[in-house]
């Protein structure tokens, strides 16, 4: 069986979206169904060269630029894909220490990582009111 693919999007402060988008490979239909409502359209999509990126950015009517990383091309002026392969691989190496994660339950550990990733939540008392369903970080007042 193929293994989740887990898309994420990340902007230069470090704020971050990831979804479980099914099974296999990316694919434009993938980003289709986990984008739109996230993004806007007059942002620019950098990537990594995946075609799906291409196609999707010109059907859903928005700018895209992609490094070509196959080529060894990491850095194009201002536009690169280092922070989103950074989260990759911090992502990875804290799964790994689970030694597999069900893919029924891994948006709870993306959920679960994304709090320690960018430490919203620091104390015990807050991360257990977020597993009971309350984020006050997220509430706007």
């Amino acid at each position: 069986m193929p293994p989740s693919c887990i898309l994420a999007a990340r902007d230069r402060t470090g704020q971050t979206v990831d979804f479980v988008a099914g099974r296999g490979q990316l694919s434009k239909a993938k980003l289709h169904a986990c984008l739109p409502g996230i993004i806007d359209r007059d942002i620019l999509l950098v990537s990594d060269g995946h075609p799906a990126h291409a196609v999707f950015a010109r059907e859903f009517g928005m700018a895209h630029a992609a490094v070509n990383l196959r080529a060894g091309i990491r850095v194009r002026g201002t536009v690169h894909v280092q922070n989103v392969h950074a989260y990759h691989s911090r992502l990875r190496g804290w799964l790994s220490a689970f030694h597999g994660v069900a893919t029924r339950y891994l948006l709870n550990y993306l959920g679960w990582r994304w709090i320690l990733d960018a430490r919203r939540i620091i104390s015990p008392q807050g991360l257990l009111k977020a597993t009971m369903g309350s984020f006050p970080h997220l509430m706007v007042t």
